[in-house]
């Protein structure tokens, strides 16, 4: 049985984009302080992390979101209160958040067990958007139309920029302060879960469409039928991950630019802010034009351009010569990331099509995707200690560039060939 969705008005549909600006802005503010492409890394540096472990910050974030995903997706499957269930999940990151920020604020440890401590909270609190991700994705489902899916998650981001550029002047300032290491970056934790209960309050003012009818009920074993369905019957779909596995260079890359940049010019580690806003702000534009592209051309190609701008990243990193350069790093660095969110959504809801179970699709994804995660981390990390970091930024590029070269030549556009057909 399919569950088709009653459509949203004008005017709700742009109260739901006020709605969801409001949210990314607070969420963009809050993350900028835990950033795990300059915030994160050059913390676990300073705490004393091994290169191999800071080197491993984005990596693990990805892992353990995707470690969760399936099991929430399978928990999800039947939601009938979707704004409900979407805020009580994201309620579940606030408790690692909040006490990692009140032990390093005011207790400010140091030496081994400090970093040690700060991987344990980092652990949870990855683990929780996990669960996050699906239901999130399909409460997307329910607050959009898919005509104008792309521009409306695309200009959502640039509130999520917004709030990430002032987050990042603010951490400029913290880290600059006189505030002692590491009751800083605690501070700055703090404030991170303050801005977090902002973008969760901001779900209250969502209108949501329902189904036009009452859905099916669905098993466990339809849940794992449609799931092999999906993976076996959709060749399209399995060149996606294909390309997808090659763009798992990444995750070494984005903890290790800025330990790279800092040893080639030595600047301040306040400077992270900085780069972190610049980061923030491309993030912003590279969702608008994602956006754009998708609704005008494909979603495929605003995918494209993510995998483009994080070879442009690479390519910057390989060839810099002065801060100037490292800022580019960062600006097409945030720019494949702001695009990669508006475009793998999108591609989600496409694969699924309009009646399909975006929430299984997207935890199928993350999932298999999850143990190349570790093994890019794990070699990234062994490499990044036994040869230069030159070396290993070659091989990340290369991989980089062929992912890219799979979705332009061999993936087609999955909006004309829907995967599955069931329950949302």
């Amino acid at each position: 049985m399919t569950t088709a969705l009653a459509r949203l008005s004008q005017n709700n549909q742009r109260r739901n984009l006020r709605f969801n600006i409001l949210h990314e802005f607070f969420f963009g503010f809050g993350i900028a302080f835990n950033d795990v492409s300059t915030i994160l890394p050059l913390f676990m540096t300073l705490l004393g992390a091994p290169l191999a472990i800071a080197g491993s910050m984005a990596g693990l974030l990805a892992i353990l979101m995707a470690a969760p995903q399936l099991i929430s997706a399978l928990l999800a499957r039947n939601t009938v209160n979707i704004r409900a269930a979407t805020v009580k999940v994201h309620l579940t990151i606030l408790p690692p958040i909040f006490t990692a920020g009140f032990v390093f604020a005011f207790f400010a440890p140091t030496g081994p067990s400090a970093w040690i401590f700060y991987y344990i909270c980092f652990i949870f609190y990855a683990l929780g958007i996990g669960f996050i991700i699906p239901i999130w994705t399909n409460f997307l489902k329910h607050v959009t139309d898919r005509k104008n899916r792309g521009t409306f998650l695309g200009i959502s981001f640039i509130g999520n920029s917004i709030g990430g550029f002032i987050g990042g002047i603010v951490v400029k300032n913290l880290l600059g302060s006189s505030i002692p290491f590491p009751a800083n970056f605690g501070w700055g934790f703090i404030i991170l879960g303050i801005a977090l209960i902002f973008s969760i309050a901001a779900y209250l003012g969502f209108k949501v469409k329902n189904p036009a009818h009452h859905p099916k009920k669905r098993t466990v074993s339809d849940f794992i039928t449609e799931t092999k369905t999906l993976l076996k019957s959709n060749q399209n779909f399995r060149r996606y991950i294909y390309s997808r596995i090659f763009l798992t260079a990444q995750f070494p890359a984005i903890s290790l630019y800025a330990v790279y940049a800092r040893d080639l010019f030595q600047f301040d580690v306040s400077e992270a802010g900085f780069l972190t806003a610049a980061r923030l702000v491309a993030f912003g534009l590279g969702s608008i034009v994602a956006g754009k592209i998708g609704d005008r051309i494909s979603h495929k190609s605003a995918m494209a351009f993510c995998f483009l701008c994080h070879t442009l990243a690479m390519g910057t990193a390989l060839t810099a010569q002065s801060m100037f350069w490292v800022y580019g790093i960062f600006i097409f660095l945030g720019m494949a990331q702001g695009a990669f969110m508006p475009a793998a959504m999108s591609l989600v809801f496409d694969f699924a099509g309009e009646d399909g179970d975006n929430k299984m699709i997207m935890a199928l994804i993350d999932t298999i995707l999850c143990p190349f995660i570790l093994i890019a981390i794990t070699l990234g990390g062994l490499l990044a200690e036994t040869v230069s970091l030159t070396f290993l930024f070659r091989i990340l590029g290369m991989a980089m560039l062929t992912g890219f070269l799979i979705i332009i030549f061999l993936v087609r556009n999955p909006h004309q060939v829907p995967i599955i057909d069931s329950n949302p």
